[in-house]
């Protein structure tokens, strides 16, 4: 990674925006840095870089301390599924959590944000597809979760979805947008590398970048 590769990845994202007659500063950056060691997220944060996405507890506890010490002002997102036994440790770790799917985890994440007096922001993720293999909530359950994190006192900041693979992602990007308006929410975790764009023209306010950053991913 280069301060060259961040540099084009925000001018795509200033376009995308453009298009739809955005800002690109409307759009938060989550460079995903799951599975890649410190001295390869360095440059990133050399470069600028302060937000980024871990899939897993243990493995950002374990990565982030050091980093956080040696760059001020980093922002952690847990874009992963989370158990609802590692909840406590995700609220002491994470500035954002983009995959509460589930009434146990809504009571999970209450009671540690009790227990920890912090109060991440909470995506609601969406299963937007439809598909079993995937987290996320079902549509038809999305008014009634909705009510139970707001009333648990989660801090909703919107939603999250991962569309279907190797299909057109615009139809399920748009989508979770209308979803989003229902709601009343404002922000919209939704876009990937390939697709990122995409997901900008139609309203994305947190995109996951990851290969386009840093290149295939090292096996977990």
């Amino acid at each position: 990674m280069t301060s060259d590769t961040l540099s084009a990845i925000q001018t795509r994202i200033a376009k995308a925006a453009a298009i739809a007659d955005r800002r690109g500063s409307d759009v938060t950056l989550i460079a995903v840095s799951k599975t890649h060691p410190a001295e390869a997220i360095e440059p990133l944060l050399q470069a600028g870089q302060r937000v980024f996405g871990e899939n897993r507890v243990a493995e950002a506890a374990d990565k982030w301390p050091a980093l956080r010490e040696a760059y001020p002002g980093v922002e952690l997102h847990l874009i992963g599924q989370l158990q609802s036994n590692k909840a406590a440790e995700a609220v002491v770790l994470f500035d954002a959590i983009h995959a509460v799917d589930r009434p146990s985890l809504v009571a999970a994440l209450a009671k540690a944000m009790d227990a920890a007096d912090r109060r991440p922001d909470c995506f609601i993720q969406v299963n937007i597809g439809d598909e079993p293999q995937k987290g996320g909530c079902a549509i038809a359950d999305l008014p009634a979760l909705l009510e139970s994190a707001r009333a648990a006192g989660l801090p909703v900041a919107g939603l999250m979805c991962l569309p279907p693979a190797d299909v057109d992602a615009a139809p399920y990007f748009a989508l979770l947008a209308k979803l989003a308006r229902d709601a009343g929410l404002e922000g919209l975790s939704m876009g990937m590398s390939d697709d990122f764009e995409t997901a900008i023209t139609l309203g994305a306010t947190h995109v996951r970048i990851g290969s386009a950053l840093f290149g295939a991913r090292p096996a977990a």
